[in-house]
Parts: structure tokens; C-alpha cells; sequence
């Protein structure tokens, strides 16, 4: 490969991760209109339920003649994909959307930390909790049960990043990925189905379009991210969600965080952005 074509498939990477950021938190802006109608807790449900009918009905996963290995990845994928998105949407509820994003960002933020050693790994990890103390200090809209709720969501990305791992050693394509989010389906429907009949046309298209944003155009940005990009690298680079976040609740939500808080969401990416650059340097990972 041509170094200006190696730049240009680098840059095209970058663009789909920047991309899929802006569509993933974009859905979230769009599930916080649809809170007062239908509940976090409902709206989490929807945001898992479209993206499971659309691959299941275009895939057609084969369930039988499946190893136990293979089920007890899908069961635990989807189990921690449903409790991940539950959390996240009560933190929604009580939250910024850039602070409950900054929040959640402590799950991969943590797994790296785990990860790593040396003094520099340890003085950026100091940075990052005193950033997520800056997001969760009480005032300014920031309310100890909506940072407990982002605390649960960031165990939940946690769980959903070691389970995604597990789950990509038994499975292969996107059969066990379709499968799982029918499990996060199921988990969920107790919720989603109690408010199906609350749905209005035009909440409907709303929660459609968050499902599409955030499971389609999200997820397929990334996956184009990883055919360009070593897998360490869209790390990095993942670590603007929450500044990305920030922006959106401003711009579409009206959200006007305290400086306090925009400080501790800048530490928490700029700790994020040097512990998973130092674990790329430190363990070289192949193209992906």
C-alpha cells in the first residue's frame, strides 16, 4: 500500500468513527424526547428492539446444531448489551447528555487502566477519576443517583466489552450478534411492551430512527472504522464520545453544563485518549 493511500484509508477510518459518535449520541438526544412519553426504561427497549427485528429478519441466524460455548456467549452478550442500555437511559434521564456519556466512558477507561502500568499510566488514571469527580459533583444539574446510574452503565460497557470479546472467539459473521440482541430484546421487553400502546405515529418514527441511528449507522461506522484501522487505534479515537456527546446536548438538547463539569469531561478524554494510546504502543495489535 502507497503511503497516500495508507493517509487516506487512516483518514477515512477517523471519519467513520467520528461519524458513528455522532449518530450514536445523536440517538440518544432523540430518546430523551421520547422520555416523558414512554420511560427510560421503555425507551431503552426500543432503542435494542428495531436493530434485532432488521438483522434477524435479513440474516436468518441458524440456531440449531449450536455449541453450548456459542449460546453461553450470546446469552451473556445480550444479558450485559440490556443492562448497559437500561442504565445508561436512567442516567439520561437525570443527566446531560455529555455528562452521563463521560460517566459511562469509565467502563473501557477502567479495562485500559486494568491493563496497563508504569508511572504515566498511573498519573492519567488519577486524571481520569478526578474527572469523572468533577462530572459527579452534586449542583449544576448532576444528581448523585444520576451519576450512580452512569456508574452502572459503565460496569455494563464493561461486561459488554468483555462479553463482545467472548463472543467473537465462538462465534463468526453476524448471526451470534443478531441472536444476542433478540436476548436484549427479551430482557427488555417487560418494559418496552407495557408502553407499546403509548406509541403515537410520530413517536414511532422517532424511536425507529433512534434504533436505526444508533444500531445501523452507529455500529456499521465503527465496523468500517475497524476494516481501516488497528482495532487499538479506534480505542483512541472512541474516546471522543463524550466530547462529541457534550456538543450534541448543546446544540440539540439546549444542554448548558457547569464548567466544572465540561473540566471533568475534558480530563476524562484527555486520561482516555493517553491510557488507550499507551496500550497501542505497548501491545501492537494487527490490522483489523
Amino acid at each position: 500500500m502507497s503511503p497516500a493511500r495508507g493517509r487516506a484509508g487512516t483518514t477515512a477510518g477517523a471519519a467513520c468513527v467520528l461519524g458513528g459518535a455522532v449518530a450514536i449520541q445523536s440517538a440518544a438526544a432523540l430518546a430523551v424526547g421520547a422520555f416523558r412519553a414512554l420511560s427510560p426504561a421503555a425507551t431503552s427497549g426500543f432503542r435494542v428492539l428495531p436493530g434485532a427485528v432488521v438483522l434477524t429478519a435479513v440474516l436468518r441466524p441458524r440456531l440449531r446444531g449450536r455449541s453450548r460455548a456459542w449460546w453461553a456467549g450470546v446469552v451473556a452478550f445480550g444479558v450485559a448489551a440490556a443492562a448497559m442500555n437500561l442504565c445508561f437511559f436512567q442516567a439520561l434521564a437525570r443527566l446531560p447528555l455529555g455528562t452521563a456519556v463521560s460517566i459511562e466512558f469509565l467502563g473501557p477507561f477502567g479495562l485500559a487502566v486494568a491493563r496497563g502500568h508504569g508511572a504515566r499510566h498511573r498519573a492519567l488514571s488519577v486524571l481520569g477519576f478526578a474527572g469523572v469527580l468533577l462530572l459527579a459533583r452534586p449542583g449544576g444539574g448532576v444528581t448523585w443517583l444520576g451519576a450512580l446510574c452512569a456508574l452502572g452503565a459503565a460496569a455494563g460497557w464493561t461486561a459488554y466489552t468483555l462479553t463482545s470479546q467472548r463472543l467473537g472467539a465462538v462465534s463468526e459473521g453476524l448471526d451470534g450478534l443478531a441472536v444476542a440482541l433478540c436476548v436484549a430484546s427479551a430482557v427488555t421487553l417487560p418494559f418496552s411492551a407495557s408502553r407499546l400502546s403509548w406509541l403515537t405515529w410520530p413517536l414511532a418514527g422517532r424511536v425507529v430512527a433512534m434504533s436505526l441511528l444508533s444500531v445501523v449507522v452507529g455500529f456499521g461506522l465503527e465496523l468500517l472504522a475497524l476494516r481501516r484501522l488497528r482495532a487499538a487505534d479506534v480505542a483512541v479515537l472512541f474516546s471522543l464520545n463524550p466530547a462529541v456527546a457534550f456538543v450534541i446536548g448543546w446544540v440539540a438538547l439546549g444542554q448548558h453544563v457547569a464548567a466544572t463539569a465540561l473540566l471533568g469531561g475534558l480530563a476524562v478524554v484527555l486520561a482516555s485518549i493517553g491510557v488507550t494510546a499507551g496500550a497501542r504502543r505497548a501491545v501492537p495489535l494487527p490490522p483489523s
